[in-house]
C-alpha cells in the first residue's frame, strides 16, 4: 500500500496564507469604513436636532465627532462638511454634505482611495405640540 501523508500540506499552507492576507487587509480596511459610516450616522442624528441650533454650532458637532472618529480628512479638506439650513417658519429643511476622500495604506503595497459623497437631508420642525 502507498502512503498518503502530507498531500494535503500545499493546500492547507495556501489556504492559511490567503486567510492571512485577507486579515491583514481588513484590519487596515475596517476601521476606515466603520469610522465613515460612524460619522454618517452621527450627521444623521445632528441634522435630526438642527431646529434651534445654528449652522455653526452644527459644524463644530459633525467636526468634533469626526475628530472622535479619526477621520482627519473630513476635518483638512476645503469644503469636506457643508450644512445649509432652509425654509422658514416653522418648518425647513437641514442638508449636512460630506465630501472628501480617504487613502487606506495596505502595508505600502497597495493604496485604495475611498471617496465618500454622502448628503443627508432632515426635515426640521420647530414648534411641535
Amino acid at each position: 500500500m502507498r502512503q498518503q501523508r502530507g498531500e494535503g500540506k500545499v493546500g492547507c499552507i495556501i489556504t492559511l496564507l490567503i486567510l492571512g492576507v485577507i486579515t491583514a487587509a481588513a484590519i487596515k480596511a475596517v476601521p476606515v469604513y466603520y469610522g465613515d459610516s460612524e460619522l454618517v450616522d452621527a450627521c444623521d442624528f445632528i441634522a435630526s436636532g438642527a431646529s434651534k441650533k445654528p449652522i455653526e454650532t452644527l459644524e463644530r458637532e459633525v467636526k468634533d465627532k469626526a475628530r472622535e472618529l479619526g477621520v482627519v480628512e473630513a476635518l483638512t479638506d476645503k469644503g469636506a462638511i457643508r450644512i445649509t439650513k432652509t425654509g422658514g417658519g416653522d418648518a425647513g429643511i437641514c442638508t449636512i454634505t460630506l465630501h472628501y476622500k480617504r487613502t487606506i495604506n495596505f502595508y505600502d503595497v497597495y493604496k485604495f482611495t475611498r471617496t465618500i459623497d454622502k448628503r443627508i437631508t432632515k426635515p426640521i420642525f420647530e414648534n411641535i405640540s
